[in-house]
């Protein structure tokens, strides 16, 4: 008869070479196999899951130049989307034309299928999202290599708290026709950038409520689609705009939050070394993901 002891050790061994075999442990993660796609899948388009958590079937590619922008970065392979992403960018690069530039910077939608990334974003999953440079295009014919090589303008100051100089009302015209756009949801930005936006807008203001300020936006603007009706599978962020405009512009004392002091302070905080590492998207599997992005990720 074994001993209690070993009867314990036996149990304790067991469970933990289940652990280790179990899909957590052993599965590939699901933006090491979404970025190694280099195509999408054929048929109709779907958003499936959420920003941060899902997939997209039936990409579409944003041509890499067009009339009124340049897609770049071009070695991410990261100018896919759903169609309805595809035909705001061009709607709004066309405004851009309008207010004085020559057009649009594109930084990245998404991958050909979705999906979580190997860097970068923990959204721009689904095909719904898009980064817009700040940098006002001064050509529109680069070279793939000059694409790789040009950087953005920074609009907020090293300390966070303020617009610099390369802030102009050209932008917040920009920002104030995307915002305005039925298709978009929400647009992420420097706190900075909706402050000057919030003393500037004058009485006409609602569209103020889809500026988002947010960390890190300072080189360029976020902008996140609506679901289109047709994508049943698609989740929509809540609290939606719309639940959020009953609450006013967004331009009261919880945004100068995202200039405080405090807030900058705990940004800077380096992480506690002895503190476990936090799941991440990068960590996803695909059982993490909506089910039907397994077909998605295999489709030939």
């Amino acid at each position: 008869m074994k001993s209690p002891k070993l009867l314990s050790f036996i149990s304790l061994a067991s469970v933990l070479l289940l652990s280790f075999s179990s899909p957590l442990w052993s599965e590939e993660k699901a933006n090491q196999l979404f970025g190694a796609k280099l195509e999408g899948t054929k048929g109709v388009s779907k958003p499936i899951g959420s920003y941060a958590k899902g997939c997209l079937a039936g990409g579409v590619l944003l041509p890499e130049t067009g009339p009124t922008w340049q897609a770049m970065r071009l070695s991410r392979n990261r100018n896919w989307g759903h169609p309805f992403l595809i035909d705001f960018i061009i709607d709004l690069s066309e405004k851009a034309k309008e207010i004085g530039w020559n057009g649009l910077y594109v930084g990245d939608l998404t991958q050909p299928r979705g999906g979580p990334m190997t860097s970068g974003h923990a959204s721009h999953q689904i095909g719904l999202d898009v980064d817009i440079w700040m940098l006002p295009p001064g050509r529109l014919d680069l070279t793939r290599q000059e694409r790789e090589e040009i950087s953005s303008i920074s609009i907020r100051s090293a300390d966070q708290k303020n617009i610099t100089d390369n802030w102009t009302d050209s932008h917040m015209e920009l920002l104030k026709a995307a915002a305005k756009d039925s298709r978009v949801d929400r647009i992420f930005v420097a706190a900075a950038a909706k402050i000057d936006m919030c003393n500037k807008a004058g009485e006409d203001r609602m569209w103020l409520q889809k500026i988002r300020p947010y960390y890190g936006h300072n080189y360029h603007f976020h902008v996140r689609l609506v679901c289109p009706e047709s994508s049943t599978k698609c989740v929509t962020q809540t609290p939606t705009v719309n639940e959020l405009s009953k609450g006013g512009d967004g331009c009261d004392e919880n945004l100068y939050y995202w200039v405080s002091d405090y807030f900058l302070d705990l940004m800077k905080k380096p992480r506690d070394p002895d503190a476990p590492p936090p799941r991440t998207v990068r960590d996803y599997v695909m059982a993490d993901l909506p089910e039907e992005c397994e077909a998605v990720l295999n489709a030939s």
